[in-house]
């Protein structure tokens, strides 16, 4: 094989990687499961193994219909592992009938009307010198910051969720998966 030859095979291959990247960070993994930008945000949910406590909150609370909807939608989306930072029985109180309005100001303090991807994010914290603050479905505040290239979201509690998986684009929205649960 020539130089050339083998310049060539690289550049296929190089070809074939970036648009098999690009595929996928179209489709991101996300729980085991591919998440389709042409699906809503409970088409995909349903499907990743990280966020069954969450799938199970949102139909728990009633919002499986409006997290469907038309949005859009930015969703903070906490993973099991998440859910399993909060103290024992937090999840299983939850979830019973009688604490229904709680876990839903819970759920859509996670939720932002709107679309805003990971770069609109970093956008507004530059804006605002180093944070900025949006208006969740909830009517309270969540605080976005950046360090480094990462994405940070506080609650008014204190507690500080790491993006870990940023801009799962959706039909209706886009969903930014955390590592901690935010509390209202």
């Amino acid at each position: 094989m020539t130089i050339r030859t083998h310049a060539r095979t690289l550049v296929l291959a190089l070809a074939l990687a970036a648009a098999g990247g690009s595929a996928q960070a179209k489709n991101p993994m996300v729980g085991g499961a591919p998440m389709y930008a042409s699906k809503s945000i409970v088409e995909n949910a349903v499907n990743s193994k990280d966020h069954t406590t969450l799938v199970a909150a949102v139909k728990a609370a009633g919002l499986v219909d409006t997290l469907a909807g038309p949005g859009p939608f930015t969703v903070f989306a906490p993973t099991n592992a998440a859910f399993a930072k909060l103290p024992a029985g937090t999840v299983e109180s939850l979830v019973q009938p009688q604490n229904k309005p709680t876990l839903t100001k819970i759920l859509t303090y996670h939720v932002v009307p709107g679309t805003y991807t990971a770069r609109d994010l970093m956008g507004l914290v530059k804006k605002g010198g180093g944070q900025a603050d949006l208006k969740t479905a909830a009517g309270e505040t969540l605080t976005v910051m950046q360090k480094g290239k990462r994405l940070f979201v506080a609650d008014d509690k204190g507690n500080t969720a790491r993006v870990t998986i940023g801009n799962v684009m959706q039909s209706n929205g886009v969903i930014h998966v955390i590592d901690t649960v935010l509390m209202p």
